[in-house]
């Protein structure tokens, strides 16, 4: 059933040389799925796939097989089925998380459910996690979640849209990066547990849009990129009770083209290791750490809705930014999700009603 696609070339960008580009192959896994947000590799070769209307598939040996028992999405405007991560002893708890919109038009809000995966199904389906107070309006849930070696996982969710100001209140949801435990709930040793009227799962706030972050073994280090509004998208390294300024410091302007904010940094925010204006609109993102491309070894791999391409940011063993290549351009679609396979391949996922999944190999 792969099909390949090309051979492609990449381009550099930025400050610093970036060494010749590396020779690739794009395989067509499947295709047809509406909206394929986000992958999960399970033990034994199969692979999960989300698609924004609320459906789950499994591909394996060249298959799709569809996935009873989804828990049902708010599916309208950019709501629906996110993101699909399975719990790193999946080998023997079969436990998944599925990200997704929960509620109406007039009242929803990010939710995290956990389940066990029996073949093609999924039993004990336990909401554990909703972003309390809900909010109106079908924009902006964030929804990438990242276990963290401590067992708790984070769960990024959108400021909302028009409830941006709430990105820097600690009494709601809006515009954070929770940290939980796998029963959705506080860890004691949460940043602001102590604080009165705070929410306890807040690890970190000021963020817009988040739909990338990632764990990096190696560093010990949290990378998440966002959604600026009008320019001013960013890759962040987040630190416990951080601010990264939204929508008091940005990069980036109003749609209509006014300003959000005069300051692009402010006191006691935390400034971002990348911005880009304009938007390239990053979603998907995985740090390189794989025996296939050595080259791009703990490097940040970010998927581009808007300059449809994935953007390798070049990183140095702590974590400076070193460079930026555009790769796997003659793709031209939109690329939604960016994972690393347990064998160094990188898989993605294309932003489409009829989306694919794709694998980049090596092509030498």
């Amino acid at each position: 059933m792969l099909r390949t696609l090309a051979l492609l070339a990449s381009v550099a960008l930025g400050t610093a040389a970036i060494a010749a580009p590396v020779p690739t192959r794009v395989e067509v896994v499947a295709s047809g799925l509406d909206h394929p947000w986000s992958l999960a590799f399970l033990p034994g070769g199969s692979v999960l796939v989300t698609e924004r209307n609320g459906k789950l598939k499994r591909i394996e040996g060249g298959k799709v097989f569809p996935v009873t028992g989804v828990p049902a999405v708010y599916n309208e405007g950019q709501g629906g089925l996110f993101d699909v991560v399975a719990h790193p002893d999946f080998n023997n708890n079969g436990l998944i998380f599925l990200s997704y919109a929960h509620g109406a038009k007039q009242a929803n809000g990010t939710r995290v459910a956990r389940a066990k995966l029996v073949g093609n199904s999924l039993i004990e389906v336990t909401p554990i996690y909703t972003a309390l107070p809900l909010k109106s309006g079908p924009v902006h849930f964030g929804a990438r979640m990242a276990f963290l070696p401590d067992g708790t996982f984070l769960l990024a969710t959108g400021d909302g849209f028009d409830w941006r100001e709430r990105a820097q209140k600690l009494d709601s949801p809006l515009g954070k990066v929770m940290r939980l435990t796998i029963d959705g709930k506080v860890p004691p040793d949460n940043p602001f547990v102590s604080n009165p009227g705070a929410q306890g799962s807040i690890f970190t706030r000021g963020h817009r849009n988040p739909q990338g972050l990632a764990f990096d073994p190696v560093r010990g280090i949290v990378f998440e990129h966002e959604h600026g509004p009008k320019g001013g998208d960013e890759v962040n390294i987040l630190k416990p009770g951080a601010n990264y300024g939204w929508p008091v410091a940005t990069f980036g302007m109003d749609y209509s083209g006014a300003t959000i904010s005069p300051y692009t940094e402010y006191k006691g925010m935390t400034q971002p290791i990348v911005h880009w204006v304009p938007s390239i609109a990053p979603s998907g993102l995985a740090v390189y750490r794989g025996a296939m491309f050595p080259e791009w070894q703990g490097d940040l791999l970010v998927g581009a809705l808007v300059d449809r391409e994935v953007r390798r940011v070049h990183l140095s063993p702590d974590a400076k930014v070193l460079g930026q290549e555009s790769l796997f351009k003659q793709v031209g679609e939109r690329i939604r999700d960016v994972r690393v396979a347990p064998d160094g391949s990188v898989w993605l996922t294309t932003d489409d009603a009829a989306g694919k999944v794709l694998r980049v190999t090596r092509a030498d």
